[in-house]
């Protein structure tokens, strides 16, 4: 993808200054690379059922009633066609459809795919600096309405990419791809290695690899734009031993918004991510032979 590789060059741009560093990405442009796709690779009837089960389960845990009542008053809902032509006045009444064909995305019709399309774009407005009165035109005044609107983009995400049983298929080459790295091929692999993905990638990163619930301060999406995960090998060696550290960086809501250039003064934003298989200590470490193990388990 296009943004993807275009981001990549600009860290290089701005990490390596004067150096020739290359992208590395597939030839042909606008197809996703099998590394990052996040599709269903299991053909099987058996597991299509397994698959739309598990999805259908972590929609009935989510409660956003409050959240789609809120759209419908921001977007005039009883005026829309869908309402006036189709006489689906009501998105809180309206039933999702879950699918989990072959070689396609996990994917979802009905409420929560209009509730994620409406907040995704009223998100990017306010992100590029849309004066408050057009954002959402104008319908949301409150960090408490954000973070009900936000509701509705988190669950689209958490429906289909952070059920164990479709996480572990989509991740899979991704998964493979990151053991590889900081496991199988460590002595010889690059010092940094910089994967450039999609959100749907860390959601079901995150799962595949069974990290624990986490919360991003100073923000309202769980997976945000330019968002990452940091794997970082570390040596303490005062007890001789190996650790690795996790961090979730981002920018917060606020630092989006205004473009803030990230310097030591103003940087971005971390949060220590904990894997249920590897405690971490005080300041954040878990022992690298237990991700190891994490890692060889889930590369399985």
């Amino acid at each position: 993808m296009q943004r993807t590789v275009a981001t990549a060059q600009f860290f290089i741009t701005g990490a390596f200054p004067g150096c020739d560093i290359p992208v590395h990405h597939q030839e042909k442009m606008g197809t996703m690379d099998p590394t990052f796709n996040p599709v269903i690779t299991d053909d099987s009837a058996a597991f299509r059922q397994q698959a739309v089960q598990a999805m259908e389960k972590a929609r009935s845990q989510l409660h956003l009633d409050e959240s789609y009542k809120l759209l419908e008053q921001i977007t005039h809902y009883q005026d829309s066609p869908s309402c006036k032509e189709k006489h689906q006045c009501s998105l809180i009444d309206a039933k999702d459809t879950f699918s989990a064909n072959y070689q396609q995305e996990p994917g979802v019709q009905g409420p929560l795919k209009v509730g994620n399309s409406l907040v995704d774009a009223f998100t990017l407005q306010y992100y590029e600096g849309f004066p408050m009165d057009q954002v959402a035109w104008g319908g949301i005044h409150t960090d408490r309405q954000w973070k009900v609107l936000s509701k509705l983009k988190n669950g689209y995400q958490d429906s289909l990419f952070t059920s164990p049983t479709v996480a572990r298929n989509v991740a899979a080459p991704l998964v493979k791809y990151i053991d590889k790295v900081l496991v199988a091929d460590r002595v010889s692999a690059p010092k940094v290695t910089v994967l450039v993905g999609h959100d749907s990638n860390i959601a079901s990163l995150l799962t595949a690899l069974d990290f624990k619930p986490y919360q991003l301060h100073d923000q309202y999406e769980r997976t945000p734009i330019g968002g990452q995960l940091v794997f970082q090998r570390w040596h303490d060696g005062n007890a001789n031993r190996d650790l690795m550290k996790i961090e979730y960086v981002y920018q917060s809501a606020r630092q989006l918004r205004n473009a803030e250039a990230l310097t030591l003064k103003s940087p971005a934003q971390r949060v220590t991510l904990e894997l249920k298989g590897c405690p971490v200590d005080a300041n954040g470490f878990c022992p690298l032979d237990k991700f190891d193990n994490v890692m060889n388990t889930a590369a399985k």
